[in-house]
């Protein structure tokens, strides 16, 4: 696990390679791979429905956004993996840190942006942890067993999910109760935990989860479990003593259908988990320990009318976290949640969101001072907190000649900042054709990040004055679909960022939060293949190209290629071969020596992963198995950190 020795703010340069990647594009073309992920330019049924780009059910095919679903039928063929991993394949998304150890810090770049460009919605409520520099939602603490599907909808999405929604919101829905009166639904996984140095092949990764559901006429229920239990690699790669991963994830859902026009879902879940990590900045050993517990209830009623209903998403979170090393902290935030919205079908051509969203978040430090043996509060909750409150409407017009149109705008009131506008306009156009179709897209999107209570209210780096820093995105996008063949897309980004946030040297050793005046851009490419070789031979690949101002980069791969091979045997047996290749990218460290933080370039790397699985004792018992980088290649994902080897995970399914 990373303890920042500078912020996570602070950016390094990267270098230019667009010849590289124009030889990889075509090469890309020919070999036919592709992600094993479904990008809204890459569907393979065009009946698919999408919901993130609007909050209806719309067919994927009038959607002009760039949105990614994965399913649960993928899901399942991804068994053993991390939610941050899963998504880690999708085009322009990196996750830094899911190639490390269980317990690492997760970086979320999502064409060139940062974790606080990043919205998390999980059935369809933001979550976020105020207690984060960047107030961002930590998916260590999320169970992969747990999840229905997960749609990540790319470019600015402020106007339709308000603050933080800048370069994706990645909307993660849980799984629902079965139609049979009593389900069962277990699923274990063991395997290695190993670097690349290592070959003993130890029995050090354990995962479990059970799951007990079903419906009672017109009651729901779901009640789920979930254990995690990694060890045997070190947080360092200089590392001599292992560092475990420990988590525990619980999950109850209630729902009850008073009449075909009015249902109630309400909801209780725990998410824990201790990270022992090392001590990063002497690069040695440390017995520290990172502990996080999540705890969230909510409810959600809907009422259906004639043509439309009322939805409201409602919610409370709270997030304990302490560090246990050196410098000894704890954390505590509340955070409140309120989405009530009107859906209203006037024509199905013409649909509208019309609502209103409501937050309150507050956030609680302590710190032990030097020479001190006692904790003291850093940061009181009666001053650092904020509300938002923020009305807000969304239209979408699906013509009968292939025109469609998605556009948004909200009006963001924050307690500590005031009034922002923001706004989205994204028409598309998708003609018919004898052999499959063509499609353009276009969008041009505003987004606003949200000063964090970190931020605003530390009282040795905090800056009240903060403004939020603004994003506007363009996209510009192209499709071509071969009937029962093939899928091919090309999207162009843009993103201007104003008002950044950074931590900025003052002088006399000060430091503090400030908006930079310079302006930054970030832009690329997003390529997409989808084909379709035999009936039950597919190939799928994904590259982007990211190119980000000097200052903002750090980490970020200039080249990312995802490619997949995937074989259904039978109608009981799959496997797969996945690609991932990574360009070679800046990091920085600090040096303990210089007391100054330096630059390092990390060596572009390549891992090969192979899947199967096979469904016995009629379907119900599915057994899997996995190999990950089967080339055993060494690497680094994090200047310092260790990286795994070749590992291999085995496991079971059983439906009752």
């Amino acid at each position: 696990m990373i303890i920042h020795a500078i912020p996570s703010n602070y950016y390094i340069t990267m270098y230019t390679k667009t010849g590289l990647f124009g030889i990889l594009a075509i090469g890309i073309s020919s070999l036919g791979f592709a992600q094993q992920q479904t990008d809204s330019l890459s569907i393979e049924q065009l009946d698919e429905v999408v919901i993130t780009d609007s909050k209806f059910k719309l067919k994927r095919e009038n959607s002009g956004k760039v949105i990614t679903k994965i399913t649960q039928k993928e899901l399942k063929n991804l068994q053993g993996r991390s939610v941050a991993d899963v998504i880690n394949a999708t085009a322009g998304i990196e996750i830094n840190g899911t190639r490390s150890n269980a317990g690492q810090n997760l970086n979320y770049f999502v064409r060139g942006g940062r974790n606080r460009q990043v919205l998390v919605l999980i059935d369809g409520i933001a979550v976020t942890d105020a207690s984060q520099i960047a107030n961002d939602y930590d998916l260590r603490l999320l169970n992969a067993d747990q999840v229905e599907s997960i749609e990540i909808l790319k470019g600015a999405s402020s106007s339709l999910y308000g603050t933080g929604a800048a370069t994706a919101v990645i909307s993660i829905k849980l799984k629902e109760a079965s139609k049979d009166n009593f389900a069962v639904n277990l699923r274990s996984t063991l395997g290695s935990n190993q670097s690349q140095d290592e070959n003993d092949y130890a029995i050090e990764n354990f995962l479990n989860s059970i799951s007990i559901n079903g419906t009672l006429d017109a009651f729901t229920y779901l009640a789920s479990f979930g254990h995690q239990f990694t060890n045997g690699l070190s947080a360092l790669a200089a590392g001599e003593e292992a560092d475990a991963f420990n988590t525990y994830n619980g999950y109850l859902k209630l729902g009850y259908k008073f009449s075909n026009t009015f249902k109630l879902n309400a909801y209780a879940s725990f998410d824990d988990f201790k990270a022992e990590f090392d001590d990063g900045f002497n690069f040695s050993d440390a017995d520290n320990v990172s502990l996080t517990n999540q705890y969230r209830i909510g409810i959600s009623p809907e009422f259906k009318y004639k043509n439309g209903s009322i939805t409201l998403n409602a919610a409370y979170n709270n997030v304990e976290r302490e560090i246990e090393s050196g410098f000894p902290t704890k954390f505590n935030a509340d955070s409140y949640v309120a989405d009530l919205y009107n859906r209203y079908n006037f024509n199905d051509q013409f649909y509208t969101v019309l609502g209103v969203n409501a937050q309150q978040n507050d956030i609680e430090s302590f710190s032990i001072p030097f020479g001190s043996s006692d904790f003291n509060q850093d940061i009181n909750p009666e001053d650092a907190t904020f509300t938002i409150v923020d009305p807000y409407v969304n239209a979408v017009y699906v013509s009968n000649f292939g025109l469609n149109v998605n556009a948004g705008l909200r009006i963001n009131n924050h307690s500590e900042y005031g009034t922002h506008l923001v706004y989205s306009v994204n028409p598309s156009f998708k003609k018919d054709l004898n052999f499959g179709y063509v499609k353009g897209l276009a969008s041009y999107s505003t987004a606003f990040i949200a000063p964090s209570l970190f931020q605003l209210f530390e009282p040795s780096f905090g800056n009240a004055e903060l403004q939020p820093e603004e994003n506007a995105t363009i996209e510009i996008g192209a499709e071509l679909g071969v009937k029962d063949k093939a899928t091919i897309s090309v999207v162009y980004f843009n993103r201007n960022e104003k008002n950044f946030v950074d931590f900025v040297d003052q002088g006399n050793f000060v430091f503090q939060y400030t908006n930079i005046e310079d302006e930054f851009t970030a832009s690329g490419i997003e390529l997409v293949a989808d084909v379709a070789l035999t009936k039950s031979l597919k190939l799928r690949t994904n590259a982007t190209y990211t190119k980000v101002d000097d200052d903002l980069n750090l980490r970020i791969p200039e080249i990312k290629v995802n490619a997949a091979l995937n074989y259904q045997v039978n109608d009981k047996t799959f496997m797969s071969l996945s690609y991932q290749f990574n360009d070679d990218r800046d990091d920085a460290f600090f040096n303990s020596d210089t007391f100054a933080s330096e630059t390092v370039n990390l060596e572009s790397f390549s891992l090969l992963d192979f899947y199967v699985s096979h469904k016995i004792a009629k379907d119900r018992v599915t057994i899997f198995a996995n190999m990950n980088n089967v080339l055993n290649e060494a690497y680094e994902e994090l200047f310092g950190y260790t990286t795994r080897g070749r590992n291999i995970n085995i496991g079971f399914t059983l439906s009752l």
